[in-house]
């Protein structure tokens, strides 16, 4: 029998820290409030600064070095990189716009904001991947509580921004460069491999609802404070308190392992699935490179890998017979739903077609979101922190809406996630519609729906692509996905974007564009985009529903027979 080595505590205390380290994570979301001082302090064009949003983008998600790295280290290893990352970065940009430094080459500013945001993909990778380990029947739900709240660390750090920081970006800088290293020194202890959850009964669906529930509460009340701060003029106590409301919102997921410390027995039965899934200290002799030694599995563990039929033949029982005992070696190509190498799932069709639907939704997204100060003033609107608020906190929705509605239809129907990617980037089509007519009052409406839409696809390509290629190499898989965001942002906003902005910039003889011509044939070319993504999306739908209908039979997932390949 396999023992376990991760532990025997249960996950919610890792789950409850990487809520604190997916608000971390989402360091890279505060451009917007900081990029307006580095085109008028440093005297930037808008081509220049939006090639440094393309930086951000690139450096929040190439994260192939931290996926390899996550399979190879315990999680603290990964997350003190993220934070050394994060110190050195925003503490080279904060040099500038502090003019600490004076004439810092634009090279250099590139680069640094590259590692600097980065550092998000080394926070968010082992807290990703390890509680998906720790989760592996309620990937969905997963996903989309840490997505959740990494969309809401926009909102969380408008906040700071607005009240503890005076609206100063140079304050900001610092603050990224200080609080958040401290934050993943404190909280990497917490996240480690655990004992995996066993995905059944009221007590553990109840935990994950109050977490939504908090997250929820939270989202609301950013929303609130944040409207009424643009509106009222609050008092120095009254912000400070609205901060602390804040943090103790943060922390209400940490109450699950509280009440689990002292009424033990009320806790959900955890499965004794034998090690965290998918942990690279932990492997049998199964899961090793070459999947040809032989594994003894006792006969309880049956019941997990299927059964053979009185209609197979005697050589074909043979045969498996010599192979578990290691006189026959055998290795085949493992069948969507196992556990892929990353190599093996690059010769996938599945794969390509995740990726380049992933590619339409979020890498339009991050090109009005990179863009969003410079839209907001185009059309009128001097107050852009309340549009950059907006799209986080239905950013937010549709991150945790997104995994928990396909999960309920995945358990349900056996209906494949990517149908809501269909649905959104529909929408998306719509939204982009009505960004280029700049009719009056909708660009509050289009920024609230695009944050909607823009969520979704994040906490469905996660889940997705652990269904269909496995857990074992999850973290490199997600952070290649991950390459649709910043490939989407060096295309449509550093390319197409900022070249017609400023094209548009220079009719007017003006050094800001106004009017809605200043996007209008960007917002087109990304309804193109999505467009195409829809039918990608469809595409992928039907090729993978057979897949969903062997994993979801009953209505519960089930893991699949690992390979021998």
């Amino acid at each position: 029998m396999v023992t376990l080595k991760g532990g025997t505590r249960p996950p919610w205390v890792g789950l409850g820290a990487a809520v604190w380290l997916q608000i971390a994570s989402g360091n890279a979301y505060n451009f917007p409030l900081y990029s307006h001082s580095l085109k008028s302090v440093l005297g930037f064009n808008q081509r220049q600064l939006t090639m440094l949003g393309v930086a951000n983008d690139i450096g929040e998600n190439v994260g192939l070095l931290p996926g390899i790295v996550c399979n190879k280290f315990p999680p603290w290893v990964v997350l003190l990189i993220g934070a050394f990352a994060c110190f050195f970065g925003y503490g080279v940009l904060w040099l500038a716009v502090s003019r600490t430094v004076e004439s810092l080459p634009y090279w250099l500013l590139w680069v640094a904001l590259c590692v600097a945001t980065n550092s998000s993909a080394w926070i968010s990778t082992p807290v990703l991947v390890t509680n998906m380990r720790n989760f592996p029947l309620s990937r969905g739900t997963v996903a989309g509580i840490l997505k959740g709240y990494g969309g809401l660390s926009a909102a969380v750090y408008t906040e700071f921004f607005g009240v503890l920081l005076q609206h100063s970006s140079s304050r900001l800088l610092l603050f990224l460069t200080l609080g958040v290293p401290f934050l993943c020194i404190v909280m990497m202890y917490f996240v480690k491999p655990c004992t995996p959850a066993s995905g059944e009964g009221s007590v553990e669906h109840g935990h994950f609802v109050f977490i939504q529930a908090a997250s929820i509460l939270l989202g609301l009340y950013l929303l609130t404070t944040t409207v009424l701060d643009n509106f009222l003029s609050l008092s120095a106590p009254l912000s400070y308190s609205l901060i602390v409301t804040m943090v103790l919102l943060l922390m209400a997921p940490l109450a699950i392992p509280v009440k689990m410390t002292f009424y033990p027995s009320n806790c959900s039965k955890l499965a004794t699935l034998g090690r965290p899934v998918g942990s690279s200290d932990n492997l049998t002799k199964a899961d090793n490179a070459d999947k040809t030694e032989p594994l003894l599995i006792p006969s309880s563990s049956t019941s997990n890998l299927g059964s053979f039929h009185e209609s197979d033949s005697v050589s074909d029982v043979d045969m498996l017979l010599a192979e578990g005992e290691g006189a026959v070696k055998k290795k085949r190509r493992p069948k969507r739903g196992e556990d892929f190498k990353f190599c093996e799932a690059l010769i996938k069709a599945d794969f390509w077609l995740l990726l380049f639907v992933y590619f339409a939704g979020v890498g339009s997204g991050v090109t009005v979101l990179n863009n969003l100060a410079q839209i907001g003033i185009a059309q009128g609107v001097h107050n852009t922190t309340m549009l950059l608020s907006i799209f986080s906190f239905f950013n937010f929705v549709g991150r945790l809406g997104g995994g928990a509605v396909s999960e309920l239809f995945v358990r349900s129907k056996a209906i494949p996630r990517t149908i809501w990617m269909t649905f959104t980037q529909v929408i998306m089509i719509i939204t982009y519609l009505l960004f280029a007519s700049a009719l009056d009052g909708t660009l509050y409406v289009a920024t609230a729906l695009l944050g909607i839409c823009f969520g979704v696809q994040f906490s469905i390509m996660i889940p997705t692509a652990s269904e269909l290629f496995g857990l074992k190499h999850f973290g490199i898989i997600y952070n290649f996905m991950s390459l649709g965001n910043p490939l989407g942002a060096f295309l449509f906003s550093g390319l197409l974007a900022g070249y017609l902005y400023d094209v548009e910039a220079a009719k007017q003889h003006a050094v800001s564009c106004l009017g809605p011509n200043c996007f209008r044939l960007t917002f087109l070319a990304l309804a193109g985009l999505c467009g195409f993504g829809t039918i990608l999306s469809i595409i992928l739908t039907m090729r993978i529903r057979p897949v969903y209908q062997m994993l979801y039979a009953g209505g519960s997932f089930r893991l699949p027979q690992s390979s021998n390949h």
